[in-house]
């Protein structure tokens, strides 16, 4: 199991960049469409650090991490016959691969299938 990208959304994207370069020696990039307009980070061992933006009014910040998949829609199914409801089914993102999200135990969990 690997945490492909860990997904911080927050109103005050700087000021978390900010921190996250000094206390971990990160470096971001300039923000990415096709996640959000986050901006981005490699981590260590090949994972990534994504910060957003609340992309509507309803989403509050949060904390995400999508564990990589080699397949999301067997996962989202997976996951939903052992209870968990579905937050947002299959999508694509473009050049990123697929994601899904799932609730269970009041916590969002994030699966992720990279591009082939």
């Amino acid at each position: 199991m690997t945490i492909h990208y860990l997904e911080i959304v927050t109103p005050d994207i700087g000021a978390v960049c900010a921190t996250y370069e000094r206390v971990h020696g990160l470096s971001f990039g300039p923000a990415l469409p096709a996640l959000g307009q986050a901006r981005v980070a490699q981590l260590p061992g090949g994972g990534r650090l994504g910060v957003r933006s609340p992309l509507s009014a309803e989403e509050g910040p949060i904390v995400r991490a999508y564990l990589r998949v080699a397949d999301v829609d067997a996962a989202a199914r997976a996951a939903e016959a052992s209870g968990a409801v579905i937050a947002l089914p299959s999508t694509e993102l473009a050049g990123e691969g697929k994601i899904a999200i799932f609730i269970q135990g009041g916590i969002q969990h994030g699966v992720w299938q990279p591009p082939e």
